[in-house]
């Protein structure tokens, strides 16, 4: 079955989808567009800033590398990632893998609030089963071994993992059901620490430090451990309309300019449409800036635009957008000395100095971002009790600080000085010379 056009429907209350639009295959079978309907022109809302209610047809990005694949704003974030895909390719099998195929069978459990139908008249995904309970997680982690080894898997094996496997991400993950909620399972295979236990580890050390995370628990397998984390886009029984920090500041990037793929940008944006009542959007700003000298102290390169996510709250009034919370936030042990998102004036670069080089943009004066960072490095600094509290071996302990206490890091946090910034005043902005006097 070649899909070359599909429908998007709007699923906040499962029990009444909505249609969004028509999707269609374009760019020479590269990117997916969307022309909403009419009865979503009269009452639906933007799904991103770059896809303004209008009688158009939206088309992704001119622009795309030689393999790259984008559909267009936030129906990007409706697609699965690497992980996803490869579930698909070995079980579903779909003749053409195009980014339709991709999109239709992802199945109606993806990010967000977003659903891929075949039908304009009555929301039809990929037919899916009930999702596998936390005593499955045992079967899924053999199934996913399998996937990753090539060996063909059973019926039942395949409904399992079809039920919750086309997620987004890299690592091999599912999605089970914990007492009527959904969570998220990863497995790791062959790493060389104990990774789901770290994971666990480094996300309650991150709630220690003032930042908003995602509950996690580790879960026992034989011979090994997985780490399960509750999912945020999800609330008694709704789904949360929510977008990813590429899809949030692609939409707000002039069209020919170039995103600026980092935590300064996606501060700007929060502080511009995030919640303004009680000063959400001004907290969330500097939780992020937070979350941005933690990954950078704990060594957690891996902070790329899909690992930051927003969510839309009330989007048929407002949209306004609210910082979810994190996740994905381990160790990546590499030591590489730089991020993968944008941290300051100096790039990618992991440095506190870069980090606080931009603190206006998220709000701060250098006395309270330079005050924030103090308050993240007495927390990391008893990063390995922490750590062994949480359950995490010596031995990985050991490995880890190779890094978190290396040369580079460990000076970063015993030298830092607060009181350099005490006096700094914020950056003036710059007058026009027209400006009348």
């Amino acid at each position: 079955m070649r899909l070359d056009d599909l429908h998007l429907w709007f699923l906040g209350d499962p029990a009444t989808p909505r249609l969004v639009g028509a999707l269609k295959l374009v760019s020479a079978g590269k990117g997916v567009s969307l022309h909403y309907g009419k009865a979503w022109l009269g009452s639906g809302f933007a799904l991103s800033e770059d896809l303004s209610l209008v009688d158009v047809e939206h088309m992704p990005p001119s622009r795309l590398g030689a393999d790259a694949q984008r559909a267009v704003g936030a129906v990007d974030d409706a697609r699965p990632d690497r992980w996803g895909e490869k579930v698909i390719r070995f079980v579903d099998k779909p003749k053409r893998l195009s980014l339709m195929e991709y999109l239709y069978y992802a199945g109606d459990d993806r990010f967000g609030a977003l659903g891929v139908s075949t039908s304009a008249s009555t929301y039809s995904p990929r037919a899916g089963s009930a999702l596998p309970r936390l005593e499955e997680a045992q079967l899924l982690s053999e199934v996913v071994a399998k996937i990753e080894a090539a060996e063909p898997l059973s019926a039942l094996e395949a409904k399992i993992i079809r039920a919750g496997g086309s997620l987004g991400g890299a690592k091999p993950k599912a999605l089970v059901d914990i007492g009527g909620e959904q969570w998220v399972i990863k497995f790791f295979n062959g790493e060389p620490v104990d990774t789901p236990v770290i994971e666990h580890a480094t996300m309650t050390l991150a709630r220690r430090a003032g930042i908003a995370v995602a509950e996690t628990r580790v879960v026992h397998l034989a011979g090994g451990n997985a780490i399960a984390v509750r999912r945020f886009d999800r609330e008694q029984g709704r789904r949360i309309h929510s977008i990813s920090a590429g899809t949030a500041i692609r939409a707000a990037t002039a069209s020919g300019d170039e995103p600026e793929m980092g935590y300064p940008e996606l501060a700007r944006i929060l502080r511009r449409v995030g919640i303004a009542q009680d000063n959400i959007n001004q907290r969330d700003a500097r939780e992020l800036f937070r979350r941005m000298v933690f990954n950078i102290l704990v060594d957690n390169t891996d902070d790329h635009e899909k690992n930051h996510s927003l969510l839309v709250v009330n989007p048929f009034e407002n949209g306004r957008l609210k910082l979810a919370p994190a996740y994905d936030v381990l160790p990546t042990n590499s030591g590489q000395g730089y991020q993968e998102f944008i941290c300051g004036a100096q790039g990618r670069d992991s440095t506190l100095e870069n980090a606080m080089s931009q603190c206006d943009a998220f709000g701060l004066l250098p006395a309270e971002a330079a005050a924030e960072v103090a308050a993240v490095i007495d927390v990391v600094h008893t990063w390995q009790a922490h750590f062994a509290q949480a359950g995490v071996t010596a031995r990985d302990i050991d490995s880890l600080a190779e890094r978190i206490d290396g040369e580079e890091l460990l000076a970063q946090r015993t030298d830092f000085d607060q009181a350099r910034f005490r006096s700094a005043t914020a950056r003036k902005k710059r007058t026009s010379p027209f400006r009348r006097s």
